[in-house]
């Protein structure tokens, strides 16, 4: 133990018990106690003081002290009785116990002791007394300063007649409570007190005051002055407040009015935010590249007052603000301006700004804080806040947590800006990959509709509609796992994939089989670019043929399509599942299903039927009544775009997407017997000039007369070569709509032809260069039973 002055141990016996119970300090007071002198008792254990068999108190649960009455050994024998405090200590490297005790004490006390009575009349705590009736018996001096009354003239009135204020009124009702329960209760009240200029936040403990027969006599009120405590806490709780209700959306306009929501009334009885434009090379800017004036764009406004009345500016309006402003010098320096008495401080500003300086003094602005809007070397805009109708100024403590709050939604700001820039580009990007316009087909008319998630950014859906051979059409709808550039990226080169593919005429299931190659290609380089997700994708692949106006149709993990026949309810078609792109080594199945003309397929992405409030089976059913319309509808076929908008609607919620949604929706049409003909064809060269003159006929017939030069030898062309290089049977197909003439020879060979450039003196090679150089297109498939070499003639003029 360290010295002690004498005086503080003028009554106290005091020793000192080491850690294994031997007496190392006794000071002159305990050798009145019990006789012994210092060097007689230090170094003997304390046990050898305690009159054998008497009980020693237990120590207190945390072991920290313990108290009580114990029986003593004087020097001479005695037994004395005594009280004992003793403290658990830590001294150096181990412990020991401090042991205590008052000797002689000051004896008891008269009732009306003068010192105790000086007490609590000078006692800073403020303290008032009420009788049975709840009225005011008397009070402290500390008390009379806060009600700022005299007492004699308030004493017997109530509690809330003193106070005249509904809080007081609550303040009566817990005194009652205390008066008839007899236990105390605390009550917590933010108000101005009588004697006070400003409110206050007061801990109000009551007290049941009782006689010698404990019955309850009156009440003893004592208030204690918490308000840093009370502000401290109600500064921590409007930070945590601002952190879950700044930022719930990646929407600038909507995160900058979240801020002002937070700050009113809590900092400011009017809050404007006010942002800059972002710069068009996506750089942010900084303090020191802002030149005065400095352009501002209102982003959100608040006030204590319905409708904002003290707003000269509404949301996206653009206001110039010279450098001696506060919103410019708060963002010139960097730092939070605040001035007080705003009239007069800001005068050299409110004098260039007529109306500004007139709601100020019309309102009576005395005090403004300027807090620009920082985050991540970048400086975004400025939060001001004024007051007017609180009295305080702006403390230096409202300055940090104004900071603290605007900080948090500069985060969210940036984060919200970052993630604009990037659904920007993926959206520009993702339009220059999906079809501006759907082909024109004789085959099917179709309507699409594309719509990115709100806030998951854009992904990976994509849709398209394939013109191929024979006037045959391909559809296609897919959806590449994840958001974003990459996601977007990634969808264009399986669109441009799929369309390669088709324009090779690949059977369905052998089309997913290639795209799943191609998928894990791409997952391999994404994992050696250091991505941390792999790729994956679905995808559903449809071939429409007019002619025969059947559907072949197979998918990779992706929802099956729904059908609605002209003269029957809309169903799903049932198709095997197949697995997602990616995997690898699964294979791909097709199915083939009848299409009556005028039927209406519709294909889309999950995000359509992937409702959070229903499940998958509900949207199906809002999917198909969508589609089926209206149950009093016309049976006419109606248009395809405003079945798109109908489905949408139905499906989708009013506020956005959580996912991407792509819709393609087709109503097939189908050639008629007329508009196709086919003719067997003999492996007799010399029969080629009898099926030029059916040709001919046939081109007549259908009042193609222009067409027939240029038919003629593309069909004597093709028909050689399948008589020459092909094998039986072969078959020569004309087909014809409006716009096109198609020409077609199979044959049973799986050889397929050529371009090649003939040498000068070549008797032959330059029949498929002659047909390239009259056709539109040519090309050739592969079928069960060959292949088909196919050639198109525009029948418009060019």
């Amino acid at each position: 133990m360290g010295p002690v002055h004498p005086s503080g141990e003028a009554a106290t016996a005091r020793a000192v018990v080491d850690e294994n119970g031997t007496l190392v300090r006794w000071n002159d007071h305990a050798r009145r106690l019990l006789g012994y002198a210092p060097g007689e008792a230090e170094g003997r254990p304390v046990v050898e003081l305690l009159v054998p068999g008497s009980p020693v108190p237990a120590p207190e649960p945390d072991g920290a002290r313990w108290s009580g009455a114990v029986q003593l050994r004087h020097r001479d024998g005695q037994t004395v009785p005594v009280w004992l405090l003793a403290h658990h200590r830590r001294h150096g490297h181990g412990h020991h116990w401090l042991v205590v005790s008052p000797l002689g004490g000051h004896g008891p006390r008269s009732e009306d002791d003068p010192l105790m009575r000086t007490a609590l009349t000078h006692c800073p705590c403020a303290l008032a007394v009420y009788d049975e009736d709840l009225r005011l018996y008397g009070v402290n001096e500390a008390m009379h300063a806060l009600i700022g009354l005299p007492e004699e003239r308030i004493r017997g009135l109530r509690l809330s007649e003193i106070g005249g204020k509904p809080e007081n009124e609550r303040v009566e009702r817990l005194a009652e409570e205390v008066l008839v329960s007899g236990r105390g209760r605390d009550l917590q009240v933010y108000l101005r007190a009588g004697g006070e200029r400003h409110a206050h936040a007061w801990l109000a403990r009551f007290a049941p005051l009782r006689d010698d027969g404990g019955r309850v006599r009156g009440v003893c009120m004592t208030v204690h002055d918490f308000t840093e405590q009370y502000l401290a806490r109600e500064r921590l709780q409007l930070v945590n407040e601002a952190s879950v209700r700044i930022g719930t959306t990646l929407d600038v306009t909507r995160t900058a009015q979240e801020l002002a929501d937070v700050c009113v009334p809590a900092l400011g009885d009017f809050v404007s935010v006010d942002l800059l434009d972002p710069p068009a090379d996506g750089t942010q800017p900084s303090p020191s590249s802002l030149r005065p004036p400095i352009m501002l764009r209102r982003a959100a406004h608040q006030s204590v007052t319905p409708g904002c009345p003290e707003a000269l500016m509404e949301p996206g309006q653009v206001g110039l603000y010279p450098g001696h402003s506060p919103q410019a010098e708060s963002l010139l320096s960097g730092r939070t301006m605040v001035a007080g008495d705003t009239a007069t401080t800001l005068s050299e500003w409110l004098d260039t700004q007529p109306a500004r300086g007139e709601r100020v003094r019309e309102l009576g602005v005395h005090s403004t804080m300027s807090v620009p809007i920082q985050a991540r070397g970048g400086t975004f805009g400025v939060a001001v806040m004024r007051r007017f109708r609180r009295p305080d100024p702006f403390s230096p403590d409202d300055v940090l947590l104004a900071e603290e709050i605007t900080a948090r939604a500069a985060v969210c700001i940036d984060n919200a800006r970052r993630f604009s820039r990037e659904r920007e580009t993926a959206l520009a990007l993702q339009r220059s990959l999906l079809p501006r316009t759907l082909p024109r087909t004789a085959a099917l008319e179709a309507a699409s509709r594309y719509l990115p998630a709100a806030r998951a950014g854009v992904g990976g859906d994509w849709f398209d509609v394939i013109p191929l051979s024979g006037l045959r059409v391909a559809m296609v709808v897919g959806d590449v796992v994840g958001h974003g550039v990459r996601a977007s990226a990634t969808m264009g080169r399986l669109r441009t994939a799929v369309r390669t593919l088709a324009d090779i005429d690949l059977a369905p299931e052998e089309l997913l089989t290639h795209l799943d190659d191609l998928v894990i290609s791409l997952s391999r380089e994404a994992g050696q670019d250091g991505a941390t997700a792999e790729v994956g994708a679905t995808c559903l692949y449809a071939v429409y043929d007019p002619v025969s106006r059947r559907c072949t149709l197979a998918r990779a993990g992706h929802p099956p399509p729904v059908m609605v026949p002209p003269d029957g309810p809309p169903r799903e078609i049932k198709l095997p599942g197949g697995p997602p792109l990616g995997l690898g080594g699964l294979p791909f199945e097709s199915a083939e299903t009848d299409l009556p003309e005028g039927t209406v397929l519709g294909l889309y992405t999950d995000g359509l039927i992937d409702g959070r409030d229903r499940d998958v089976d509900t949207s199906h059913q809002l999917l198909c009544d969508a589609l089926a319309g209206p149950p009093d509808a016309a049976p006419a076929p109606g248009s395809l775009d405003e079945t798109c908008d109908r489905i949408l609607h139905a499906l989708l919620p009013p506020g956005g997407v959580a996912d991407d949604v792509a819709l393609l929706l087709a109503r097939t049409h189908g050639l008629s017997a007329a508009q196709v003909v086919t003719w067997a064809v003999a492996a007799d060269p010399a029969l080629v000039a009898e099926i030029r003159k059916q040709v001919v006929a046939q081109l007549e017939t259908w009042g193609l007369s222009d067409a027939v030069f240029t038919a003629e030898l593309v069909v004597s062309e093709l028909v050689t070569n399948a008589i020459r290089y092909g094998e039986l049977p072969i078959r020569l197909r004309l087909i014809h709509d409006q716009a096109t003439l198609i020409c077609e020879v199979s044959d049973a060979s799986h050889t397929a032809p050529h371009l090649r450039r003939a040498r000068t003196y070549d008797e032959g090679g330059r029949g498929l260069l002659l047909v390239a150089q009259l056709t539109r297109r040519w090309g050739s498939r592969h079928t069960a039973e060959g292949k088909t070499i196919w050639a198109e003639l525009s029948l418009l003029e060019e």
